[in-house]
């Protein structure tokens, strides 16, 4: 803890320097463009919004073994594991349906999201992934519900047209992990010529169970079975038109959940099978018009395929849970510069879902079955329509940013616990933001957001064991809304940049799980959902990176939370504690090291529901603090790159979740390029 007061004093001391060093001649603006928090290419310094990138080249160096470790130590990101095969993103202390989910600026969250933590983003291919961009504390008016905490958008790799001859190439990849923890293998191709390119790949995966630290060792069962398949091919239809269409797919068997069979009295519980399957069609059109300068239309359609199976220690009987559930959605995305200094976004939204659900219990001695009503009402149906206008204006040194969404929903199931039921939320949210240079490479920026989730079908369907509780339907819900309160400081320079943020978020009607006392079912309290709760949190974040000489890198950043419920007077469920990393980097030709020291403080603000969460330890999460060092090196076509985790191997778990962390380990990749 003592370390953790000394670098946050070091980070804030050093901030008495920044202004003088970064206002020299040779101060050059942050040359980073991000497009999700506005819909459109910003630079960062003019963001009135705190985000986050990680580029190609960390998760080539880094080679994350799934999409939410690649997030792993990212400022104001904490990632929970309730199983190995999951991992889930706190911003800004929310997670779950609470916060968004993009691939490509389509939404990935659907109607049957849980709140709390889940497994969602690691149904996407971490090779497929190009970038990673977080907006935290505003997203709802720029992309609709769910966007409480923030956004995180996920963007697949594109293939590039060239000139002249046609080209085409290939890459292959392997990675070994001790202990048989991960073996994978990735090949890739690309074809390109002056109207066409495409891109495609297939990735085969074998992850072992996870060996924990010092006195956890093997955790069995934890591991699982993965491949996925993608494949995107852009068509230059003229000068100003393109065409893409692009193909997902990642499947995954038998993925336990450890903390269950540990702990709850389980034989065997595991997804089989989990499966994300994404396609769309994108066309994009420049017209020079004022009032469409570019328009993107995109078709889409997913499917979700959780498949859950279980059966008790000294129980015949098995059972099979399924929920597929088919996504259409429609977006159109108008951008228009109607002067110099005044740029919108504006455009419609729709999403329909389609749910389908059954359980199938066997008894395996018998060889008998029944058919039950599955985890969610049957058939039901979940329509999202909204349309939005933001609005950028930039004057000298001010930037400006405001936006309004409408957002209406048409949600129909019927149970025969709650009758039929058609509710139509809706919602009005908005933002406005200012961002003022100061000097060329020192900005300010305040603002405020508001936000909602509306209800889904997992909240007012639900029927059945979540976690370590029973929950049945409910019929009449209203949508969680928040107000994000925001001010922040970024600066850049030659060798030195960073930022710092406070913020507030108040949040009202909360839907949350209300225990019906004296009510028992199947072993489990019994739960229902209600709009009960208030509550607030605060928080602040930091990060400084400093290059003192060409090849090397030393970056900071620590994050604080604090969130209370207002209603029960009590800690806010699942707020992660202190946390963040410190790492130094150095690359020189084809050269690249780097040691990454991890950290979080214990945890003991606990909510009741925390207190009755069996992955939780009594008391709270004890901190931890994790050293990992990196290397690669790269020569003509191949690319050597090597981990080492958890150099001390500590037992440690990240709060609230339902498996330790890896221990010592050792990790290989080599790829090649054709």
């Amino acid at each position: 803890m003592k370390m953790r007061i000394l670098f946050a004093l070091l980070f804030f001391s050093s901030l008495k320097m920044v202004v003088a060093q970064t206002d020299s001649s040779e101060t050059k603006e942050l040359g980073e463009v991000f497009v999700t928090a506005q819909r459109s290419n910003q630079q960062v310094l003019k963001i009135p919004y705190a985000v986050k990138r990680i580029g190609k080249d960390q998760l080539q160096q880094f080679v994350p073994r799934t999409t939410p470790e690649a997030l792993q130590g990212m400022n104001g990101v904490f990632i929970q594991k309730t199983n190995h095969g999951g991992g889930s993103a706190f911003v800004r202390g929310l997670t779950g349906n609470q916060t968004l989910l993009l691939m490509d600026g389509i939404r990935l969250n659907n109607s049957t999201y849980r709140y709390g933590p889940n497994q969602y983003l690691n149904t996407i291919d971490p090779f497929l992934i190009d970038r990673i961009e977080v907006a935290k504390g505003t997203g709802s008016v720029q992309y609709g519900t769910d966007a409480l905490g923030g956004v995180i958008q996920l963007f697949s790799k594109e293939p590039v047209f060239t000139t002249g001859k046609a080209k085409l190439s290939g890459n292959g990849l392997i990675k070994y992990m001790s202990g048989n923890m991960e073996k994978t293998a990735r090949a890739s191709l690309t074809y390109s010529t002056e109207r066409i390119a495409f891109t495609g790949g297939i990735t085969l995966r074998d992850f072992g169970d996870l060996i924990g630290g010092d006195t956890t060792g093997k955790q069995t069962p934890s591991g699982y079975d993965e491949w996925s398949l993608n494949a995107k091919v852009k068509f230059l239809v003229t000068k100003t038109m393109q065409l893409t269409l692009s193909h997902q797919q990642l499947q995954q068997t038998h993925i336990p959940l450890y903390h269950r069979v540990k702990l709850e009295n389980f034989a065997l519980s595991e997804f089989d099978l989990q499966k994300h399957q994404l396609q769309y069609v994108k066309f994009e059109a420049n017209t020079n018009q004022k009032w469409a300068d570019k328009f993107t239309l995109i078709g889409s359609h997913q499917q979700t395929n959780e498949g859950r199976t279980s059966r008790r220690n000294g129980s015949n009987m098995l059972r099979n849970e399924n929920d597929d559930v088919q996504t259409i959605g429609l977006t159109l995305d108008i951008n228009s510069r109607f002067s110099k200094f005044w740029t919108a976004n504006s455009g419609v939204e729709m999403y329909i879902d389609k749910v389908k659900s059954k359980t199938v219990d066997t008894d395996v001695q018998a060889n008998t079955s029944v058919q039950k009503r599955g985890l969610y009402p049957n058939d039901a149906t979940y329509g999202n329509y909204s349309l939005y206008s933001l609005h950028h204006f930039n004057f000298q040194r001010w930037f400006i940013d405001a936006g309004i969404r409408f957002n209406t929903f048409s949600i129909n199931l019927q149970d025969s616990s709650v009758g039929k039921v058609n509710i139509t939320p809706s919602a009005m949210v908005y933002n406005a933001a200012v961002n003022y240079a100061v000097s060329r490479n020192h900005h300010v920026y305040v603002g405020y957001s508001t936000g909602y989730r509306a209800p889904n079908i997992d909240d007012m369907g639900t029927l059945g064991i979540v976690d370590f509780r029973y929950e049945l339907p409910t019929s009449n819900l209203n949508p969680e809304k928040s107000g994000n309160l925001e001010t922040g400081y970024k600066f850049n320079s030659k060798k030195l940049k960073g930022d710092v943020a406070v913020y507030y978020m108040h949040l009202n009607d909360l839907i949350t799980r209300v225990r019906e006392d004296g009510t028992i079912i199947n072993g489990y309290q019994v739960y229902r959902k209600e709009n009960t709760e208030k509550a607030f949190i605060a928080g602040a974040e930091a990060e400084l990176t400093w290059m003192p000489v060409n090849g090397l890198q030393l970056n900071g950043n620590i994050s604080y939370n604090y969130g209370h419920n207002k209603t029960k007077n009590e800690p806010l469920r699942r707020i992660p504690p202190v946390n963040g990393r410190f790492i130094s980097s150095y690359k020189k030709n084809q050269w690249f090291a780097s040691v990454e020291w991890l950290y979080a403080s214990k945890q003991t603000r606990l909510a009741q529901g925390d207190k009755d969460d069996n992955r939780i330890p009594k008391g709270g999460t004890p901190g931890w603090n994790v050293l990992n060092i990196y290397a690669g090196y790269e020569w003509k076509q191949l690319r050597f790159n090597t981990g080492i985790q958890n150099l001390f191997n500590e037992d440690y778990r990240t709060h609230g979740s339902g498996i330790n962390g890896v221990g010592r380990s050792v990790w290989v990749s080599v790829a090649v390029e054709m």
